[in-house]
């Protein structure tokens, strides 16, 4: 081989080797910059709040043990209000048409807390008192974990509204 053809080999594998460094050196960049993204877009529960307010349709449960249950028709709806302290009620009702809704005086009460970077609902009745923990909440849907581990997936209820003239 010729000296040419050795030092022409010589410079292609340096020239290699540095690329190649570089390039891990950029998968290392890429892959270091990919975990402080995806770090930083877990949401922050306080966000969740805004949306807790309103009617609630019951779409589908998750048991702890895996098994699913779809809810392709309601006969109630939640209804939970919460005011400027972080309290409120939740409420059963029986949705009649055109807006119009039936009801109880039952009224389970609630406190929102935001511990462990978790919105936490803690609710009372005369009978027994719970926690349940918000894991999504936007303007169409409410995701909720309870102390069992089943989870609740909502949707934004929509009224039944009938034109009747």
């Amino acid at each position: 081989m010729s000296t040419y053809n050795k030092a022409r080999n010589l410079i292609a594998k340096q020239t290699l080797s540095v690329c190649c460094d570089n390039l891990i050196n950029c998968y290392k960049v890429i892959l270091l910059i990919s975990l402080l993204f995806l770090s930083s877009c877990s949401q922050n529960p306080e966000t969740f709040i805004q949306h807790l307010e309103g009617y609630w349709e019951i779409e589908e449960v998750t048991l702890a043990n895996g098994t699913k249950k779809q809810y392709r028709f309601n006969e109630t709806i939640d209804y939970i209000s919460i005011n400027d302290s972080l309290q409120g009620f939740r409420k059963k009702l029986k949705p009649g048409i055109n807006d119009t809704y039936f009801t109880t005086d039952d009224a389970e009460s609630l406190v929102l807390k935001i511990e462990n970077d978790s919105l936490n609902v803690y609710y009372t009745t005369p009978y027994t008192t719970w926690k349940e923990t918000i894991l999504e909440a936007s303007a169409t849907h409410l995701k909720v974990s309870n102390q069992d581990k089943n989870i609740y997936v909502y949707k934004r209820y929509t009224p039944i509204e009938l034109n009747l003239e």
